[in-house]
């Protein structure tokens, strides 16, 4: 199987049976997203959407959360992961946002990374989910099932990692990409035990052909 025809074999599986998939952040604009996104750095979706109600109540707007100091912040993230770092990212990301980009959260992925708190992975959700940009978020989902699947090859960081899949996935589904393999991460190829027996794309996958082929090679010893 070539590489190409392993990435039409996986998104063709995806985009049939998970056509509208979606980040699982809960928001109503681009504001809220972008603090969902720097929240949710090595924290659960499911955490955050448990705090940011709260958060929104108190800082309605970019205008609202500028005015606010990290000590402020705090106690309204602090059951999130990092909450004094984040404190901090926010309050500075929110006077950063209200003064030189006037209060809209930019569509580029290099006026997004000048952001307090915002790196690539952010800045590609943010280019990505708001803006339907052609971005590819690589957090450790997505880094370790293109790994596992064999989308991916030697790469050793999230940049190396978003280059390969750009190079192979249509500008169209990139958006939505990123969005099959972290769901498919977190729900069907976990990373101490994949369910690689209910997994649609196991025909696919590098690791799951490996693993079978062991098998047969021991059952002939």
């Amino acid at each position: 199987m070539t590489r190409q025809e392993r990435f039409n074999g996986v998104l063709a599986y995806f985009e049939k049976h998970a056509p509208q998939a979606e980040t699982e952040l809960q928001y109503n604009n681009p504001y809220q997203l972008l603090v969902a996104v720097i929240l949710s750095a090595q924290c659960t979706d499911k955490r955050v959407n448990l705090t940011t109600p709260a958060f929104f109540k108190q800082f309605p707007d970019v205008s609202t959360l500028a005015e606010a100091s990290a000590e402020t912040i705090f106690p309204f993230i602090k059951s999130i992961s990092y909450p004094n770092n984040k404190a901090k990212h926010l309050a500075a990301m929110a006077r950063m946002l209200s003064g030189p980009f006037g209060g809209v959260v930019p569509a580029e992925v290099e006026e997004l990374v000048k952001l307090p708190g915002v790196g690539r992975k952010t800045a590609n959700v943010i280019a990505s989910v708001v803006y339907n940009k052609p971005t590819m978020a690589v957090d450790t989902h997505v880094f370790r099932v293109s790994n596992r699947i064999g989308l991916t090859v030697n790469a050793k960081n999230p940049l190396q990692s978003e280059k390969q899949l750009i190079k192979f996935i249509p500008e169209h589904q990139v958006p939505k990409a990123h969005h099959w393999l972290i769901l498919h991460g977190r729900y069907v190829c976990l990373a101490r035990k994949p369910k690689c027996s209910g997994c649609g794309i196991k025909s696919y996958c590098k690791f799951f052909l490996s693993k079978q082929n062991k098998s047969i090679q021991n059952q002939h010893v």
